[in-house]
């Protein structure tokens, strides 16, 4: 048997950023990630977020990559969602996410972070590495390492 500790904050938004988490899909999606959670023997610390995102921090097994781990979460939520709530339109989560390790001495303030979601951004109080989840914009990204010669 193997010792470790793999915790990990993990964040995703709804598609194109739409307002869909309310009182009425935040439970099912809650209770869906558990329930996954549960079959993948991942243990979730804290769920929160907002009307269009999702933090997570959960600790996965080493068996399981995080990829896979999400895609699961992702996949559970939204149909969890859509075939149990008969809305107008369809539930669907954004193609990428955002995952971020976290040690033991910091997993209570992850926890806390996630846990008071909304305080923090009415506050205006956010950790903007624990809410990115979309890839940076070409132009923000460094330049290549490499150089062309004429």
């Amino acid at each position: 048997m193997a010792y470790w500790r793999l915790h990990y904050h993990l964040v995703w938004a709804t598609a194109l950023r739409q307002p869909l988490i309310d009182g009425t899909t935040a439970p099912v999606i809650e209770q869906a990630l558990y329930r996954k959670a549960r079959e993948l023997g991942v243990i979730i610390h804290q769920v929160g977020g907002l009307e269009d995102h999702l933090h997570v921090v959960a600790t996965i097994p080493p068996r399981l990559a995080v990829a896979r781990c999400l895609q699961h979460f992702k996949g559970a939520s939204s149909y969890a969602v859509n075939s149990s709530l008969h809305r107008g339109r369809r539930f669907r989560w954004q193609d990428g996410y955002g995952a971020l390790t976290v040690g033991q001495r910091a997993l209570a303030l992850v926890v806390d972070y996630v846990k008071h979601q909304r305080e923090h951004h009415a506050s205006g109080k956010i950790l903007r590495a624990l809410e990115q989840c979309e890839p940076f914009p070409p132009a923000s990204r460094t330049a290549s390492p490499r150089t062309t010669r004429p």
